[in-house]
């Protein structure tokens, strides 16, 4: 049976443009500021959306908005699609929610008023498995929310994922963090190929095939979404015609590829951040060094801006980061540099 007959639908509370008032981290060290909620959550969703779709999923994003949608219309969304599940993504918080505490750890919730609370149970079951035995996070349980609008409301097994808590100084830090996005979005995929008793598509620059002009599918479509994500504006439709194909040459230009407009390895693992990562030093630009800023701002060292443009202040903070870790401080990220970056935390 194709994994195409099933129809998962993908979810993100609150908003970040404008931010919703109240979801958010006290005011971080070394940043200065404060992380909103949806920074976390969309940007989990997407990863989620990304695996759903290399695993051959037809997959739903309810709320595409960066804005805040209220629940009911979330709901009236979701309800007209006749979805086979639906995976909400949130973020939890301890107390006032001004200063930072010991509470942490992940939560999948359910809705026992859910008109499929079993199948809502058993997935969330499956869910939380698989991320607690693939993050370093405590787990906190499976849990039931009652009278919690999309959970309850819904006509389709549905669950929340929340992937630690705000009022957490070291899981505020994981907000950031764009390998702990994929690790939470991947190992919910993990758990919805379990509950639907379908084989898990690792993603691994191997399993993603060479497209190019002509062709179609859920690569097709991922690649779109992916361009879409980093503002290469295309129609998300599967079908690779002449605007997806010169939105990857723009891309390919930008990132210091061939821009030949085939999506192949190099193509791939640059749109991904798969390793191995590239040497990285001051004067470079591209997806590379976004990947790079929104890593070292996740360990606290300002960048001045997740631009792309690899300047003073990136340099500075790659210095930084060296010194923290004792490594040689050159401001060059290089093989030692990525692999303290990105060791699991």
């Amino acid at each position: 049976m194709a994994n195409d007959v099933y129809y998962v639908g993908a979810n993100d509370e609150h908003g970040v443009d404008p931010p919703t008032p109240g979801k958010r981290t006290p005011v971080l060290p070394g940043l200065s500021r404060q992380i909103y909620e949806n920074e976390v959550n969309r940007a989990v969703k997407n990863k989620f959306i990304e695996g759903c779709l290399r695993n051959g999923f037809s997959v739903y994003d309810v709320k595409p908005e960066k804005s805040d949608v209220s629940i009911s219309a979330r709901v009236t969304r979701v309800n007209r699609q006749k979805l086979t599940l639906l995976v909400t993504f949130g973020y939890n918080a301890f107390g006032a929610g001004l200063n930072f505490n010991s509470a942490a750890g992940i939560t999948v919730f359910y809705s026992p008023q859910n008109s499929q609370a079993t199948r809502s149970r058993q997935l969330a079951e499956e869910v939380y498995e698989a991320l607690v035995g693939g993050t370093l996070q405590r787990g906190r349980g499976v849990q039931t929310l009652t009278d919690a609008g999309v959970l309850t409301n819904v006509d389709c097994p549905s669950i929340l994922v929340e992937s630690g808590f705000m009022t957490n100084l070291r899981e505020a830090q994981l907000m950031l963090d764009p390998i702990y996005h994929v690790e939470v979005g991947e190992e919910t995929v993990k758990g919805v190929c379990n509950y639907l008793g379908v084989p898990y598509i690792p993603r691994e620059i191997e399993k993603y095939p060479i497209i190019r002009f002509g062709s179609r599918g859920n690569f097709v479509t991922l690649l779109q979404f992916i361009l879409n994500e980093a503002g290469y504006a295309v129609a998300v439709d599967g079908i690779f015609g002449n605007g997806t194909r010169n939105a990857v040459v723009a891309f390919q230009q930008n990132n210091s590829l061939s821009p030949d407009g085939i999506v192949g390895a190099s193509t791939w693992r640059t749109l991904l951040s798969l390793p191995p990562y590239p040497v990285l030093r001051r004067g470079d630009g591209g997806e590379w060094v976004m990947f790079l800023q929104r890593l070292l701002e996740s360990y606290l060292f300002p960048v001045g801006g997740v631009d792309g443009v690899f300047g003073a202040n990136t340099e500075s903070a790659v210095k930084r980061f060296q010194e923290s870790k004792g490594l040689v401080r050159d401001g060059i990220v290089g093989p030692k540099t990525w692999e303290a970056l990105t060791a699991e935390r």
